[in-house]
């Protein structure tokens, strides 16, 4: 893994922490973050990849887009959640993000727009993504073939969905992939002391987050804190984080639990960068390698 950083790295880092951070770690009304966050991501947006085919849709009675390329081979379906402390964060948020993956991963990727916290908390998420994953079950897309795929709180929900899945005896999707994943609704992992590189995260802004989003559930619970859950039985999972946020070891002590629980799993802890890098796909040459580095693990390659 190449460890020196892009000149544009660094540039993209100053946008990191001065633009978008507030919009999820900020003390503004969610609402008010939430518009914040969709106006940022349309004035940086960059035209999509040549052969893309974007729609709107519907998956499981959430709103969905549906991103695909017309110029590769098809050989999978994404469903994506996306991240933004279960808060802040949507489909259009991810348009960009989720072209670029329908490129690189060769698939159909779905994004949905399931509910977010306060005004929905535990388990509106986690039900929206479990209809969202049997609507595509329905619609003919065998688990074989199916990858679940996200990013914070976004990898937080799949590992949830999973879990759900295996506990309900409905077939497990072949391949997780989680990009800087809240795997501890307790925040009590020693890198969630505020470290003073984190350029997306702090500390107190998850914690009141996990509050919102648990509303009194148990903080410790497996569908809500995977890290603290029986892992066994889930599918191969690919793990990246950067060794800069506060994040890093809710992804390390997963990693040690999924091995522990006999799981495949690889662990990827790029050094220097922030937290979910791999959003700036197409903007930024270190989340264009992570995405490849994770397209080589969907097609059973040795992640080098």
């Amino acid at each position: 893994m190449n460890k020196t950083l892009s000149l544009r790295s660094h540039v993209l880092r100053l946008i990191v922490r001065w633009l978008i951070a507030p919009t999820v770690s900020g003390t503004a009304p969610v609402a008010v973050r939430r518009r914040q966050l969709e106006r940022l991501t349309k004035l940086s947006r960059l035209p999509l990849p040549s052969g893309t085919q974007i729609e709107a849709t519907t998956l499981g009675g959430a709103p969905a887009l549906r991103a695909r390329n017309t110029r590769v081979a098809c050989r999978r379906t994404v469903l994506y959640l996306h991240g933004g402390a279960y808060a802040v964060g949507s489909t259009e948020v991810y348009r960009e993000f989720t072209a670029h993956l329908a490129r690189a991963w060769q698939a159909q990727v779905y994004a949905i727009d399931y509910r977010l916290a306060p005004e929905h908390p535990y388990p509106a998420a986690l039900d929206d993504a479990l209809a969202a994953y049997q609507a595509l079950l329905q619609q003919g897309v065998t688990a074989a073939e199916l990858v679940v795929a996200g990013d914070s709180a976004g990898g937080n929900l799949s590992l949830a969905l999973a879990l759900r899945l295996r506990d309900a005896g409905l077939p497990l999707p072949a391949r997780l992939v989680l990009l800087s994943p809240w795997t501890d609704m307790t925040v009590s992992g020693p890198s969630a002391a505020d470290k003073p590189r984190d350029d997306m995260l702090i500390t107190a802004s998850i914690r009141r987050a996990a509050q919102d989003y648990l509303a009194g559930a148990d903080a410790r619970a497996p569908l809500v804190s995977p890290l603290f859950a029986d892992l066994r039985g889930l599918p191969p999972t690919l793990i990246q984080a950067t060794d800069t946020e506060i994040l890093l070891d809710d992804a390390r002590r997963l990693a040690q639990a999924m091995r522990e629980a006999r799981v495949p799993v690889e662990l990827r802890v790029w050094p220097g960068l922030w937290h979910v890098w791999p959003l700036f796909a197409g903007k930024l040459p270190e989340a264009d390698a992570a995405v490849a580095e994770a397209a080589a693990f969907l097609d059973g390659r040795r992640v080098a």
